[in-house]
């Protein structure tokens, strides 16, 4: 049995403390040569949507979606030491992930709305990069749609192992994590460890509901593999 955690990373792995917004806001300014006039509409939302709703936000067309990416990676990389001295990993995420990696059958990757590069950057600034094989994960830079990335985290998977995993379970904070898992075939275990209520997270879907990861054991029980 081999179970296939994907783990979101923004405010369920860390707290971003706003270096986010600052990222896109800082491409945008790369690409249309002024800074925006307000702030980009993020919560769950994939990179490619982000900057999408960000240009219509001010009545502009996105670029090609290849000049984007290359300013958001722009941008992530220069706000990296600032993500590291404002941001933080969120508690018990070290410790679960760790314990996670030693279970036999379990592999644990990233579902994340994030380009590739700029996932990197949020989890290498606090060391999370080695609990993770990020080759297998799924990220905004693979499509538009959050539903569709686990089916590409579940692909990658089969090319790297030879099979595809016999569970996959999404980990995320917000209604749009429980609408990719629950469309795209995988497990949800919600984490109201941003701004969404547990109420929210049931609403949007979640059967399996925790506050926040503190609890190794409850986690592990909640992935069912407790014992």
């Amino acid at each position: 049995m081999t179970l296939l955690i994907l783990w979101d990373v923004d405010h369920t792995l860390i707290e971003n403390a706003g270096v986010s917004k600052l990222i896109y806001a800082a491409a945008f300014e790369t690409l249309t040569g002024r800074p925006p006039r307000l702030a980009a509409p993020t919560e769950g939302r994939t990179d490619p949507g982000i900057m999408r709703a960000f240009y219509q936000l001010h009545g502009l067309a996105m670029p090609p979606w290849e000049r984007v990416e290359r300013a958001l990676a722009q941008a992530g990389a220069r706000h990296a030491d600032l993500l590291k001295a404002k941001g933080s990993v969120l508690p018990g995420a070290v410790a679960v992930l760790t314990l996670l990696g030693e279970r036999s059958g379990v592999v644990q990757s990233t579902l994340t709305g994030n380009i590739r590069a700029n996932a990197l950057v949020k989890l290498s600034a606090f060391g999370l990069d080695t609990l993770l094989d990020l080759n297998l994960g799924a990220y905004g830079s693979d499509g538009e749609r959050r539903a569709e990335l686990v089916g590409v985290a579940r692909r990658r998977f089969a090319d790297a192992r030879g099979r595809e995993p016999d569970r996959t379970v999404l980990v995320g904070d917000t209604p749009r994590d429980v609408e990719a898992a629950l469309s795209g075939g995988a497990e949800i275990l919600a984490v109201a460890s941003g701004i969404h209520s547990p109420a929210d997270l049931h609403a949007a879907g979640a059967g399996k509901i925790l506050d926040d990861l503190t609890d190794s054991a409850r986690v592990l029980t909640a992935l069912g593999l407790d014992g």
